[in-house]
């Protein structure tokens, strides 16, 4: 990732500029040589577990393009005042990479995580929404707390088989970064996407909150209501923890990670 098109924030190095740029340089990265360059998100409610969790901050340091997906990430970079243009969300890459791969054909993509319901939904969507993109496979492994060295392996062995060109992560943080932190050494593919929600978005399981929402930095809130339990701790715990780290950093007085 370009030192240019990144800001130094809260002791990561994220991605400042728009969707299209970040998606021309991924674009751009597949005729390197090379191990397999991968994307992660970086918002509040991962800014916070990772401060707990040295493997996910190891993985999103680690990671080749971490963007600022969330609100909150631009609301900290305006108190900063750091050079963060725009949000760029897992979504966002996900359509757009598509877009470009469509029009430049010959591409192939595997998606890992989820269920085999939504995977096959996903399957007939892209054949209706991109039809010149290739699915080189799907694969919802057993859910686990944390996969072992051989279920690592296995899968990575199962998605080199298949020959994909990108691989979709879709299994929520930290447990997709980790994934791809540890699997990256033998993983042969060009980009892997660690996009949590696109996989049941895509799939019409879940409904992404309407553009108003979106454009006013609340995207969150028509979630919450719909999934309090599962999302209470991100909103009532994970955003004003970040809030308070940012307030702290403002006045000089939190000691970031180290980049």
């Amino acid at each position: 990732m370009s030192s240019e098109l990144t800001e130094s924030f809260m002791g990561y190095r994220v991605r400042r500029d728009g969707v299209e740029p970040c998606v021309s340089e991924i674009m751009q990265s597949f005729d390197q040589e090379g191990r397999c360059k991968w994307l992660a998100c970086l918002n509040p409610h991962s800014y916070v577990v990772a401060k707990n969790n040295s493997d996910f901050q190891a993985a999103l340091k680690a990671s080749d393009w971490l963007i600022p997906d969330g609100a909150g990430i631009m609301l900290a970079s305006r108190i900063l005042g750091t050079g963060i243009k725009m949000r760029i969300t897992g979504p966002d890459i996900f359509y757009a990479l598509h877009d470009r791969l469509q029009e430049t054909g010959g591409y192939s993509v595997f998606f890992l995580g989820s269920s085999d319901e939504t995977l096959a939904e996903i399957e007939r969507r892209m054949c209706r929404d991109w039809p010149d993109i290739k699915l080189a496979g799907t694969y919802a492994p057993p859910f686990k707390h944390r996969f072992s060295d051989q279920d690592v392996a296995d899968m990575v062995e199962r998605i080199n088989r298949a020959r994909p060109d990108v691989l979709w992560v879709g299994m929520t943080a930290p447990k997709q970064e980790e994934w791809i932190y540890r699997a990256l050494p033998k993983l042969d593919v060009r980009f892997a996407g660690a996009v949590g929600a696109i996989f049941d978005f895509y799939a019409g399981k879940i409904k992404r909150s309407h553009s108003l929402f979106i454009r006013l930095g609340l995207e969150w809130l028509p979630r919450l209501l719909r999934e309090p339990r599962r999302l209470w701790r991100r909103t009532m715990i994970s955003a004003p923890t970040f809030m308070w780290h940012v307030l702290l950093a403002r006045f000089g007085l939190l000691r970031p990670v180290k980049e």
